[in-house]
């Protein structure tokens, strides 16, 4: 497939969120640089179009399920990866280790100005030819080197142990563990613990990346789910499943998400 002119060139934008993936395109076609705009739903298709279409620049979600931007990265091989800005929810560790190992980045939730300016920097960097500069990073990265990884070996990614939820009557401090499961709602999510049901303004996606995998996992596109509040599994359509929680809460458990569940639970269902 023969490259487009320096003046020009091709994006994939990866994310499982579809209302993200819509503003990164919008934001994109805003620049008369950018040519041919590919897209990705989830970690599996980015691979398949990097391998195909060797587009010149990828936006690629870090937090997906099945399979992340790190996973994308180690299915591609460092060396066939396009020059890369990731882009995350709050996440104090990546930040870290893409600011050590010289990666760019666009913070969830980010402005116009910021998407620009990032956008900038990675047309000059490919005017340049500089994508050997960024591939080396993205080998120390997923080498776990640097000062950032190292730091995160030692004392760990840090998760919410308790969210900040405004009320009517004031602020109230919900710790994480007492969430059975959260539901998405528009801009909201509702936080299901016990009888209380309490709207928070936070996206899905976010929370997701800011509470611990090993106590949550997402299930479906609009639910996350406390792993032990799980009391059993019921077969459903299609490879697709009901979860049914202690207090007899029935979700349901998206064909697209029950491989994050079994390696979750490190068993095939």
């Amino acid at each position: 497939m023969p490259k487009p002119s320096p003046e020009r060139f091709t994006v994939l934008v990866v994310d499982d969120e579809p209302p993200a993936r819509r503003r990164l395109v919008e934001q994109l076609r805003r620049h008369a640089f950018v040519g041919a705009i590919h897209e990705a739903a989830n970690g599996l298709q980015a691979v398949t179009v990097i391998q195909e279409s060797a587009p010149d620049l990828v936006l690629l979600d870090v937090q997906m399920p099945e399979l992340d931007g790190l996973g994308v990265i180690a299915n591609v091989g460092v060396s066939g990866m396009p020059l890369t800005v990731f882009v995350t929810a709050y996440d104090r560790y990546a930040i870290r280790a893409f600011e050590a190992n010289a990666l760019d980045y666009l913070l969830k939730p980010f402005s116009d100005e910021r998407f620009a300016q990032a956008l900038e920097r990675a047309r000059t960097r490919l005017g340049r030819g500089a994508t050997d500069e960024a591939r080396d990073g993205m080998g120390r990265l997923l080498a776990g080197e640097g000062a950032a990884a190292a730091d995160e070996r030692s004392s760990g990614p840090r998760y919410l142990d308790r969210l900040v939820v405004r009320c009517k009557d004031g602020v109230r401090l919900l710790p994480s563990s007492e969430i059975d499961w959260i539901e998405a709602q528009g801009v909201y999510v509702s936080l299901h613990a016990g009888r209380a049901s309490l709207l928070h303004r936070a996206s899905l996606q976010e929370l997701a990346g800011r509470l611990s995998p090993r106590d949550f996992t997402r299930i479906h596109r609009s639910v996350i789910v406390a792993v032990d509040r799980i009391a059993r599994l019921e077969p459903h359509t299609h490879g697709e499943y009901t979860a049914i929680l202690a207090d007899g809460t029935r979700l349901r458990v998206s064909r697209t998400y029950r491989a994050a569940l079994e390696g979750r639970l490190g068993q095939p269902l």
